[in-house]
């Protein structure tokens, strides 16, 4: 293998690029390094000339590092063959294994819609470069969705954030010799509103019928408990046990980190479930996630005077605001969570920050400014 380096050049610079020959054999992977060009008169001033001397020297050090690296084993001409894979499939291929929640499976498949729409599909990862992924993120903050709204902020971080993971995994594979993402800065994360419900407003819910008895059952014990929807779908009755030394508990495996769980839950929640199936089996059959509930959702939401877009995963949310504003120290609602880390609790407790703050201006007393200042 032999690795030369060379320049082009495109537009109003000229770039570098590494030139890979072997056997008849031959690709090019450019560096994402550019060379000022000499003006048509004159010379190029100084500090031009010393960027151009500091852009050769790496490149140089790239290349000779490379034909190390093909010397000693470390890659072989079938890596470099691995990058004529095209993107699209491979993409697509990545978002079917990551189906480790509802939530992640449905973020990697929409990232790949936006990827296909963004790029051409005989496109090849040897054709990757920043310009490529800087493209891609352009994209996504352009989007305009059919309801003639743009991306929310939190789907553009999501999305791009999958592009970044599948690169890296390309990487691993073979596919790149460099990540082209690992110069790219995503999308700055906006926080984002968390809905949750008042204990008043869960009682209204209680009261009130809805069209699919499962999900308003699903719904309440995760109010009462703080699951996911991923992991009420998979739990089995197997996983319930109402005997513990220290009250009933819920052995499961979380369906977002896979680690193992023993979360305590209330008498109340236990009695929300009903008979156990003797047989075992599902604790809520036939629970499934589909625009359709979730129009089912919002019906009975409205139906019971509650005025908000509340979506099921507002059940975790209510759990965890109601949980901190009775008192629950935060290190303790972390656990019942299963958060890995106290930062992501936190956020729920800037919401009872925000609430007592609302609470307190709500006290106001009339014509208490007729009182002079410092009067006592």
């Amino acid at each position: 293998m032999k690795i030369t380096l060379r320049e082009r050049k495109k537009g109003d610079r000229i770039v570098l690029y590494l030139d890979y020959y072997q056997k008849g054999f031959r690709r090019t992977e450019y560096l994402d390094i550019y060379l000022i060009p000499s003006p048509e008169k004159g010379r190029l001033p100084r500090n031009d000339v010393e960027k151009n001397k500091d852009s050769k020297r790496l490149a140089e050090q790239i290349c000779h590092q490379k034909n190390i690296d093909f010397n000693s084993g470390k890659y072989s001409i079938s890596d470099i063959k691995k990058q004529k894979a095209l993107i699209i499939p491979y993409f697509e291929l990545i978002a079917d294994n990551r189906n480790s929640s509802i939530g992640n499976s449905g973020n990697w498949k929409s990232m790949v819609k936006h990827l296909k729409n963004y790029c051409h599909p005989g496109l090849t990862f040897e054709n990757l470069n920043t310009d490529f992924v800087e493209g891609f993120k352009t994209h996504l903050s352009k989007v305009v969705k059919s309801n003639d709204k743009p991306l929310a902020q939190n789907s553009r971080i999501s999305y791009f954030n999958k592009l970044q993971a599948g690169l890296t995994q390309a990487n691993k594979d073979g596919l790149l010799i460099k990540n082209p993402g690992d110069t790219v800065s995503g999308f700055k994360n906006i926080e984002s509103q968390r809905e949750y419900l008042t204990v008043e407003e869960i009682e209204k819910l209680v009261m009130t019928e809805c069209e699919l008895p499962i999900l308003k059952k699903a719904f309440l014990f995760s109010c009462l408990t703080g699951l996911r929807f991923g992991d009420l779908k998979k739990l089995q009755w197997s996983d319930v046990s109402e005997s513990d030394s220290t009250g009933p508990i819920i052995k499961f495996r979380q369906s977002k980190t896979k680690s193992p769980e023993r979360l305590p839950i209330s008498d109340q929640a236990i009695s929300l479930l009903g008979d156990r199936n003797t047989y075992g089996g599902s604790v809520f059959p036939h629970l499934q996630y589909s625009a359709w509930n979730n129009v089912k959702l919002s019906n009975w939401v409205k139906d019971s005077g509650i005025d908000r877009k509340i979506t099921f995963h507002a059940a975790r949310h209510t759990h965890a605001v109601l949980q901190l504003s009775l008192g629950t120290d935060i290190y303790t609602v972390s656990k019942l969570l299963g958060h890995k880390s106290l930062k992501t609790t936190q956020v729920y407790a800037k919401v009872i920050d925000e609430s007592k703050r609302k609470a307190v201006n709500r006290l106001s007393i009339k014509n208490l400014d007729i009182f002079p200042n410092g009067e006592s």
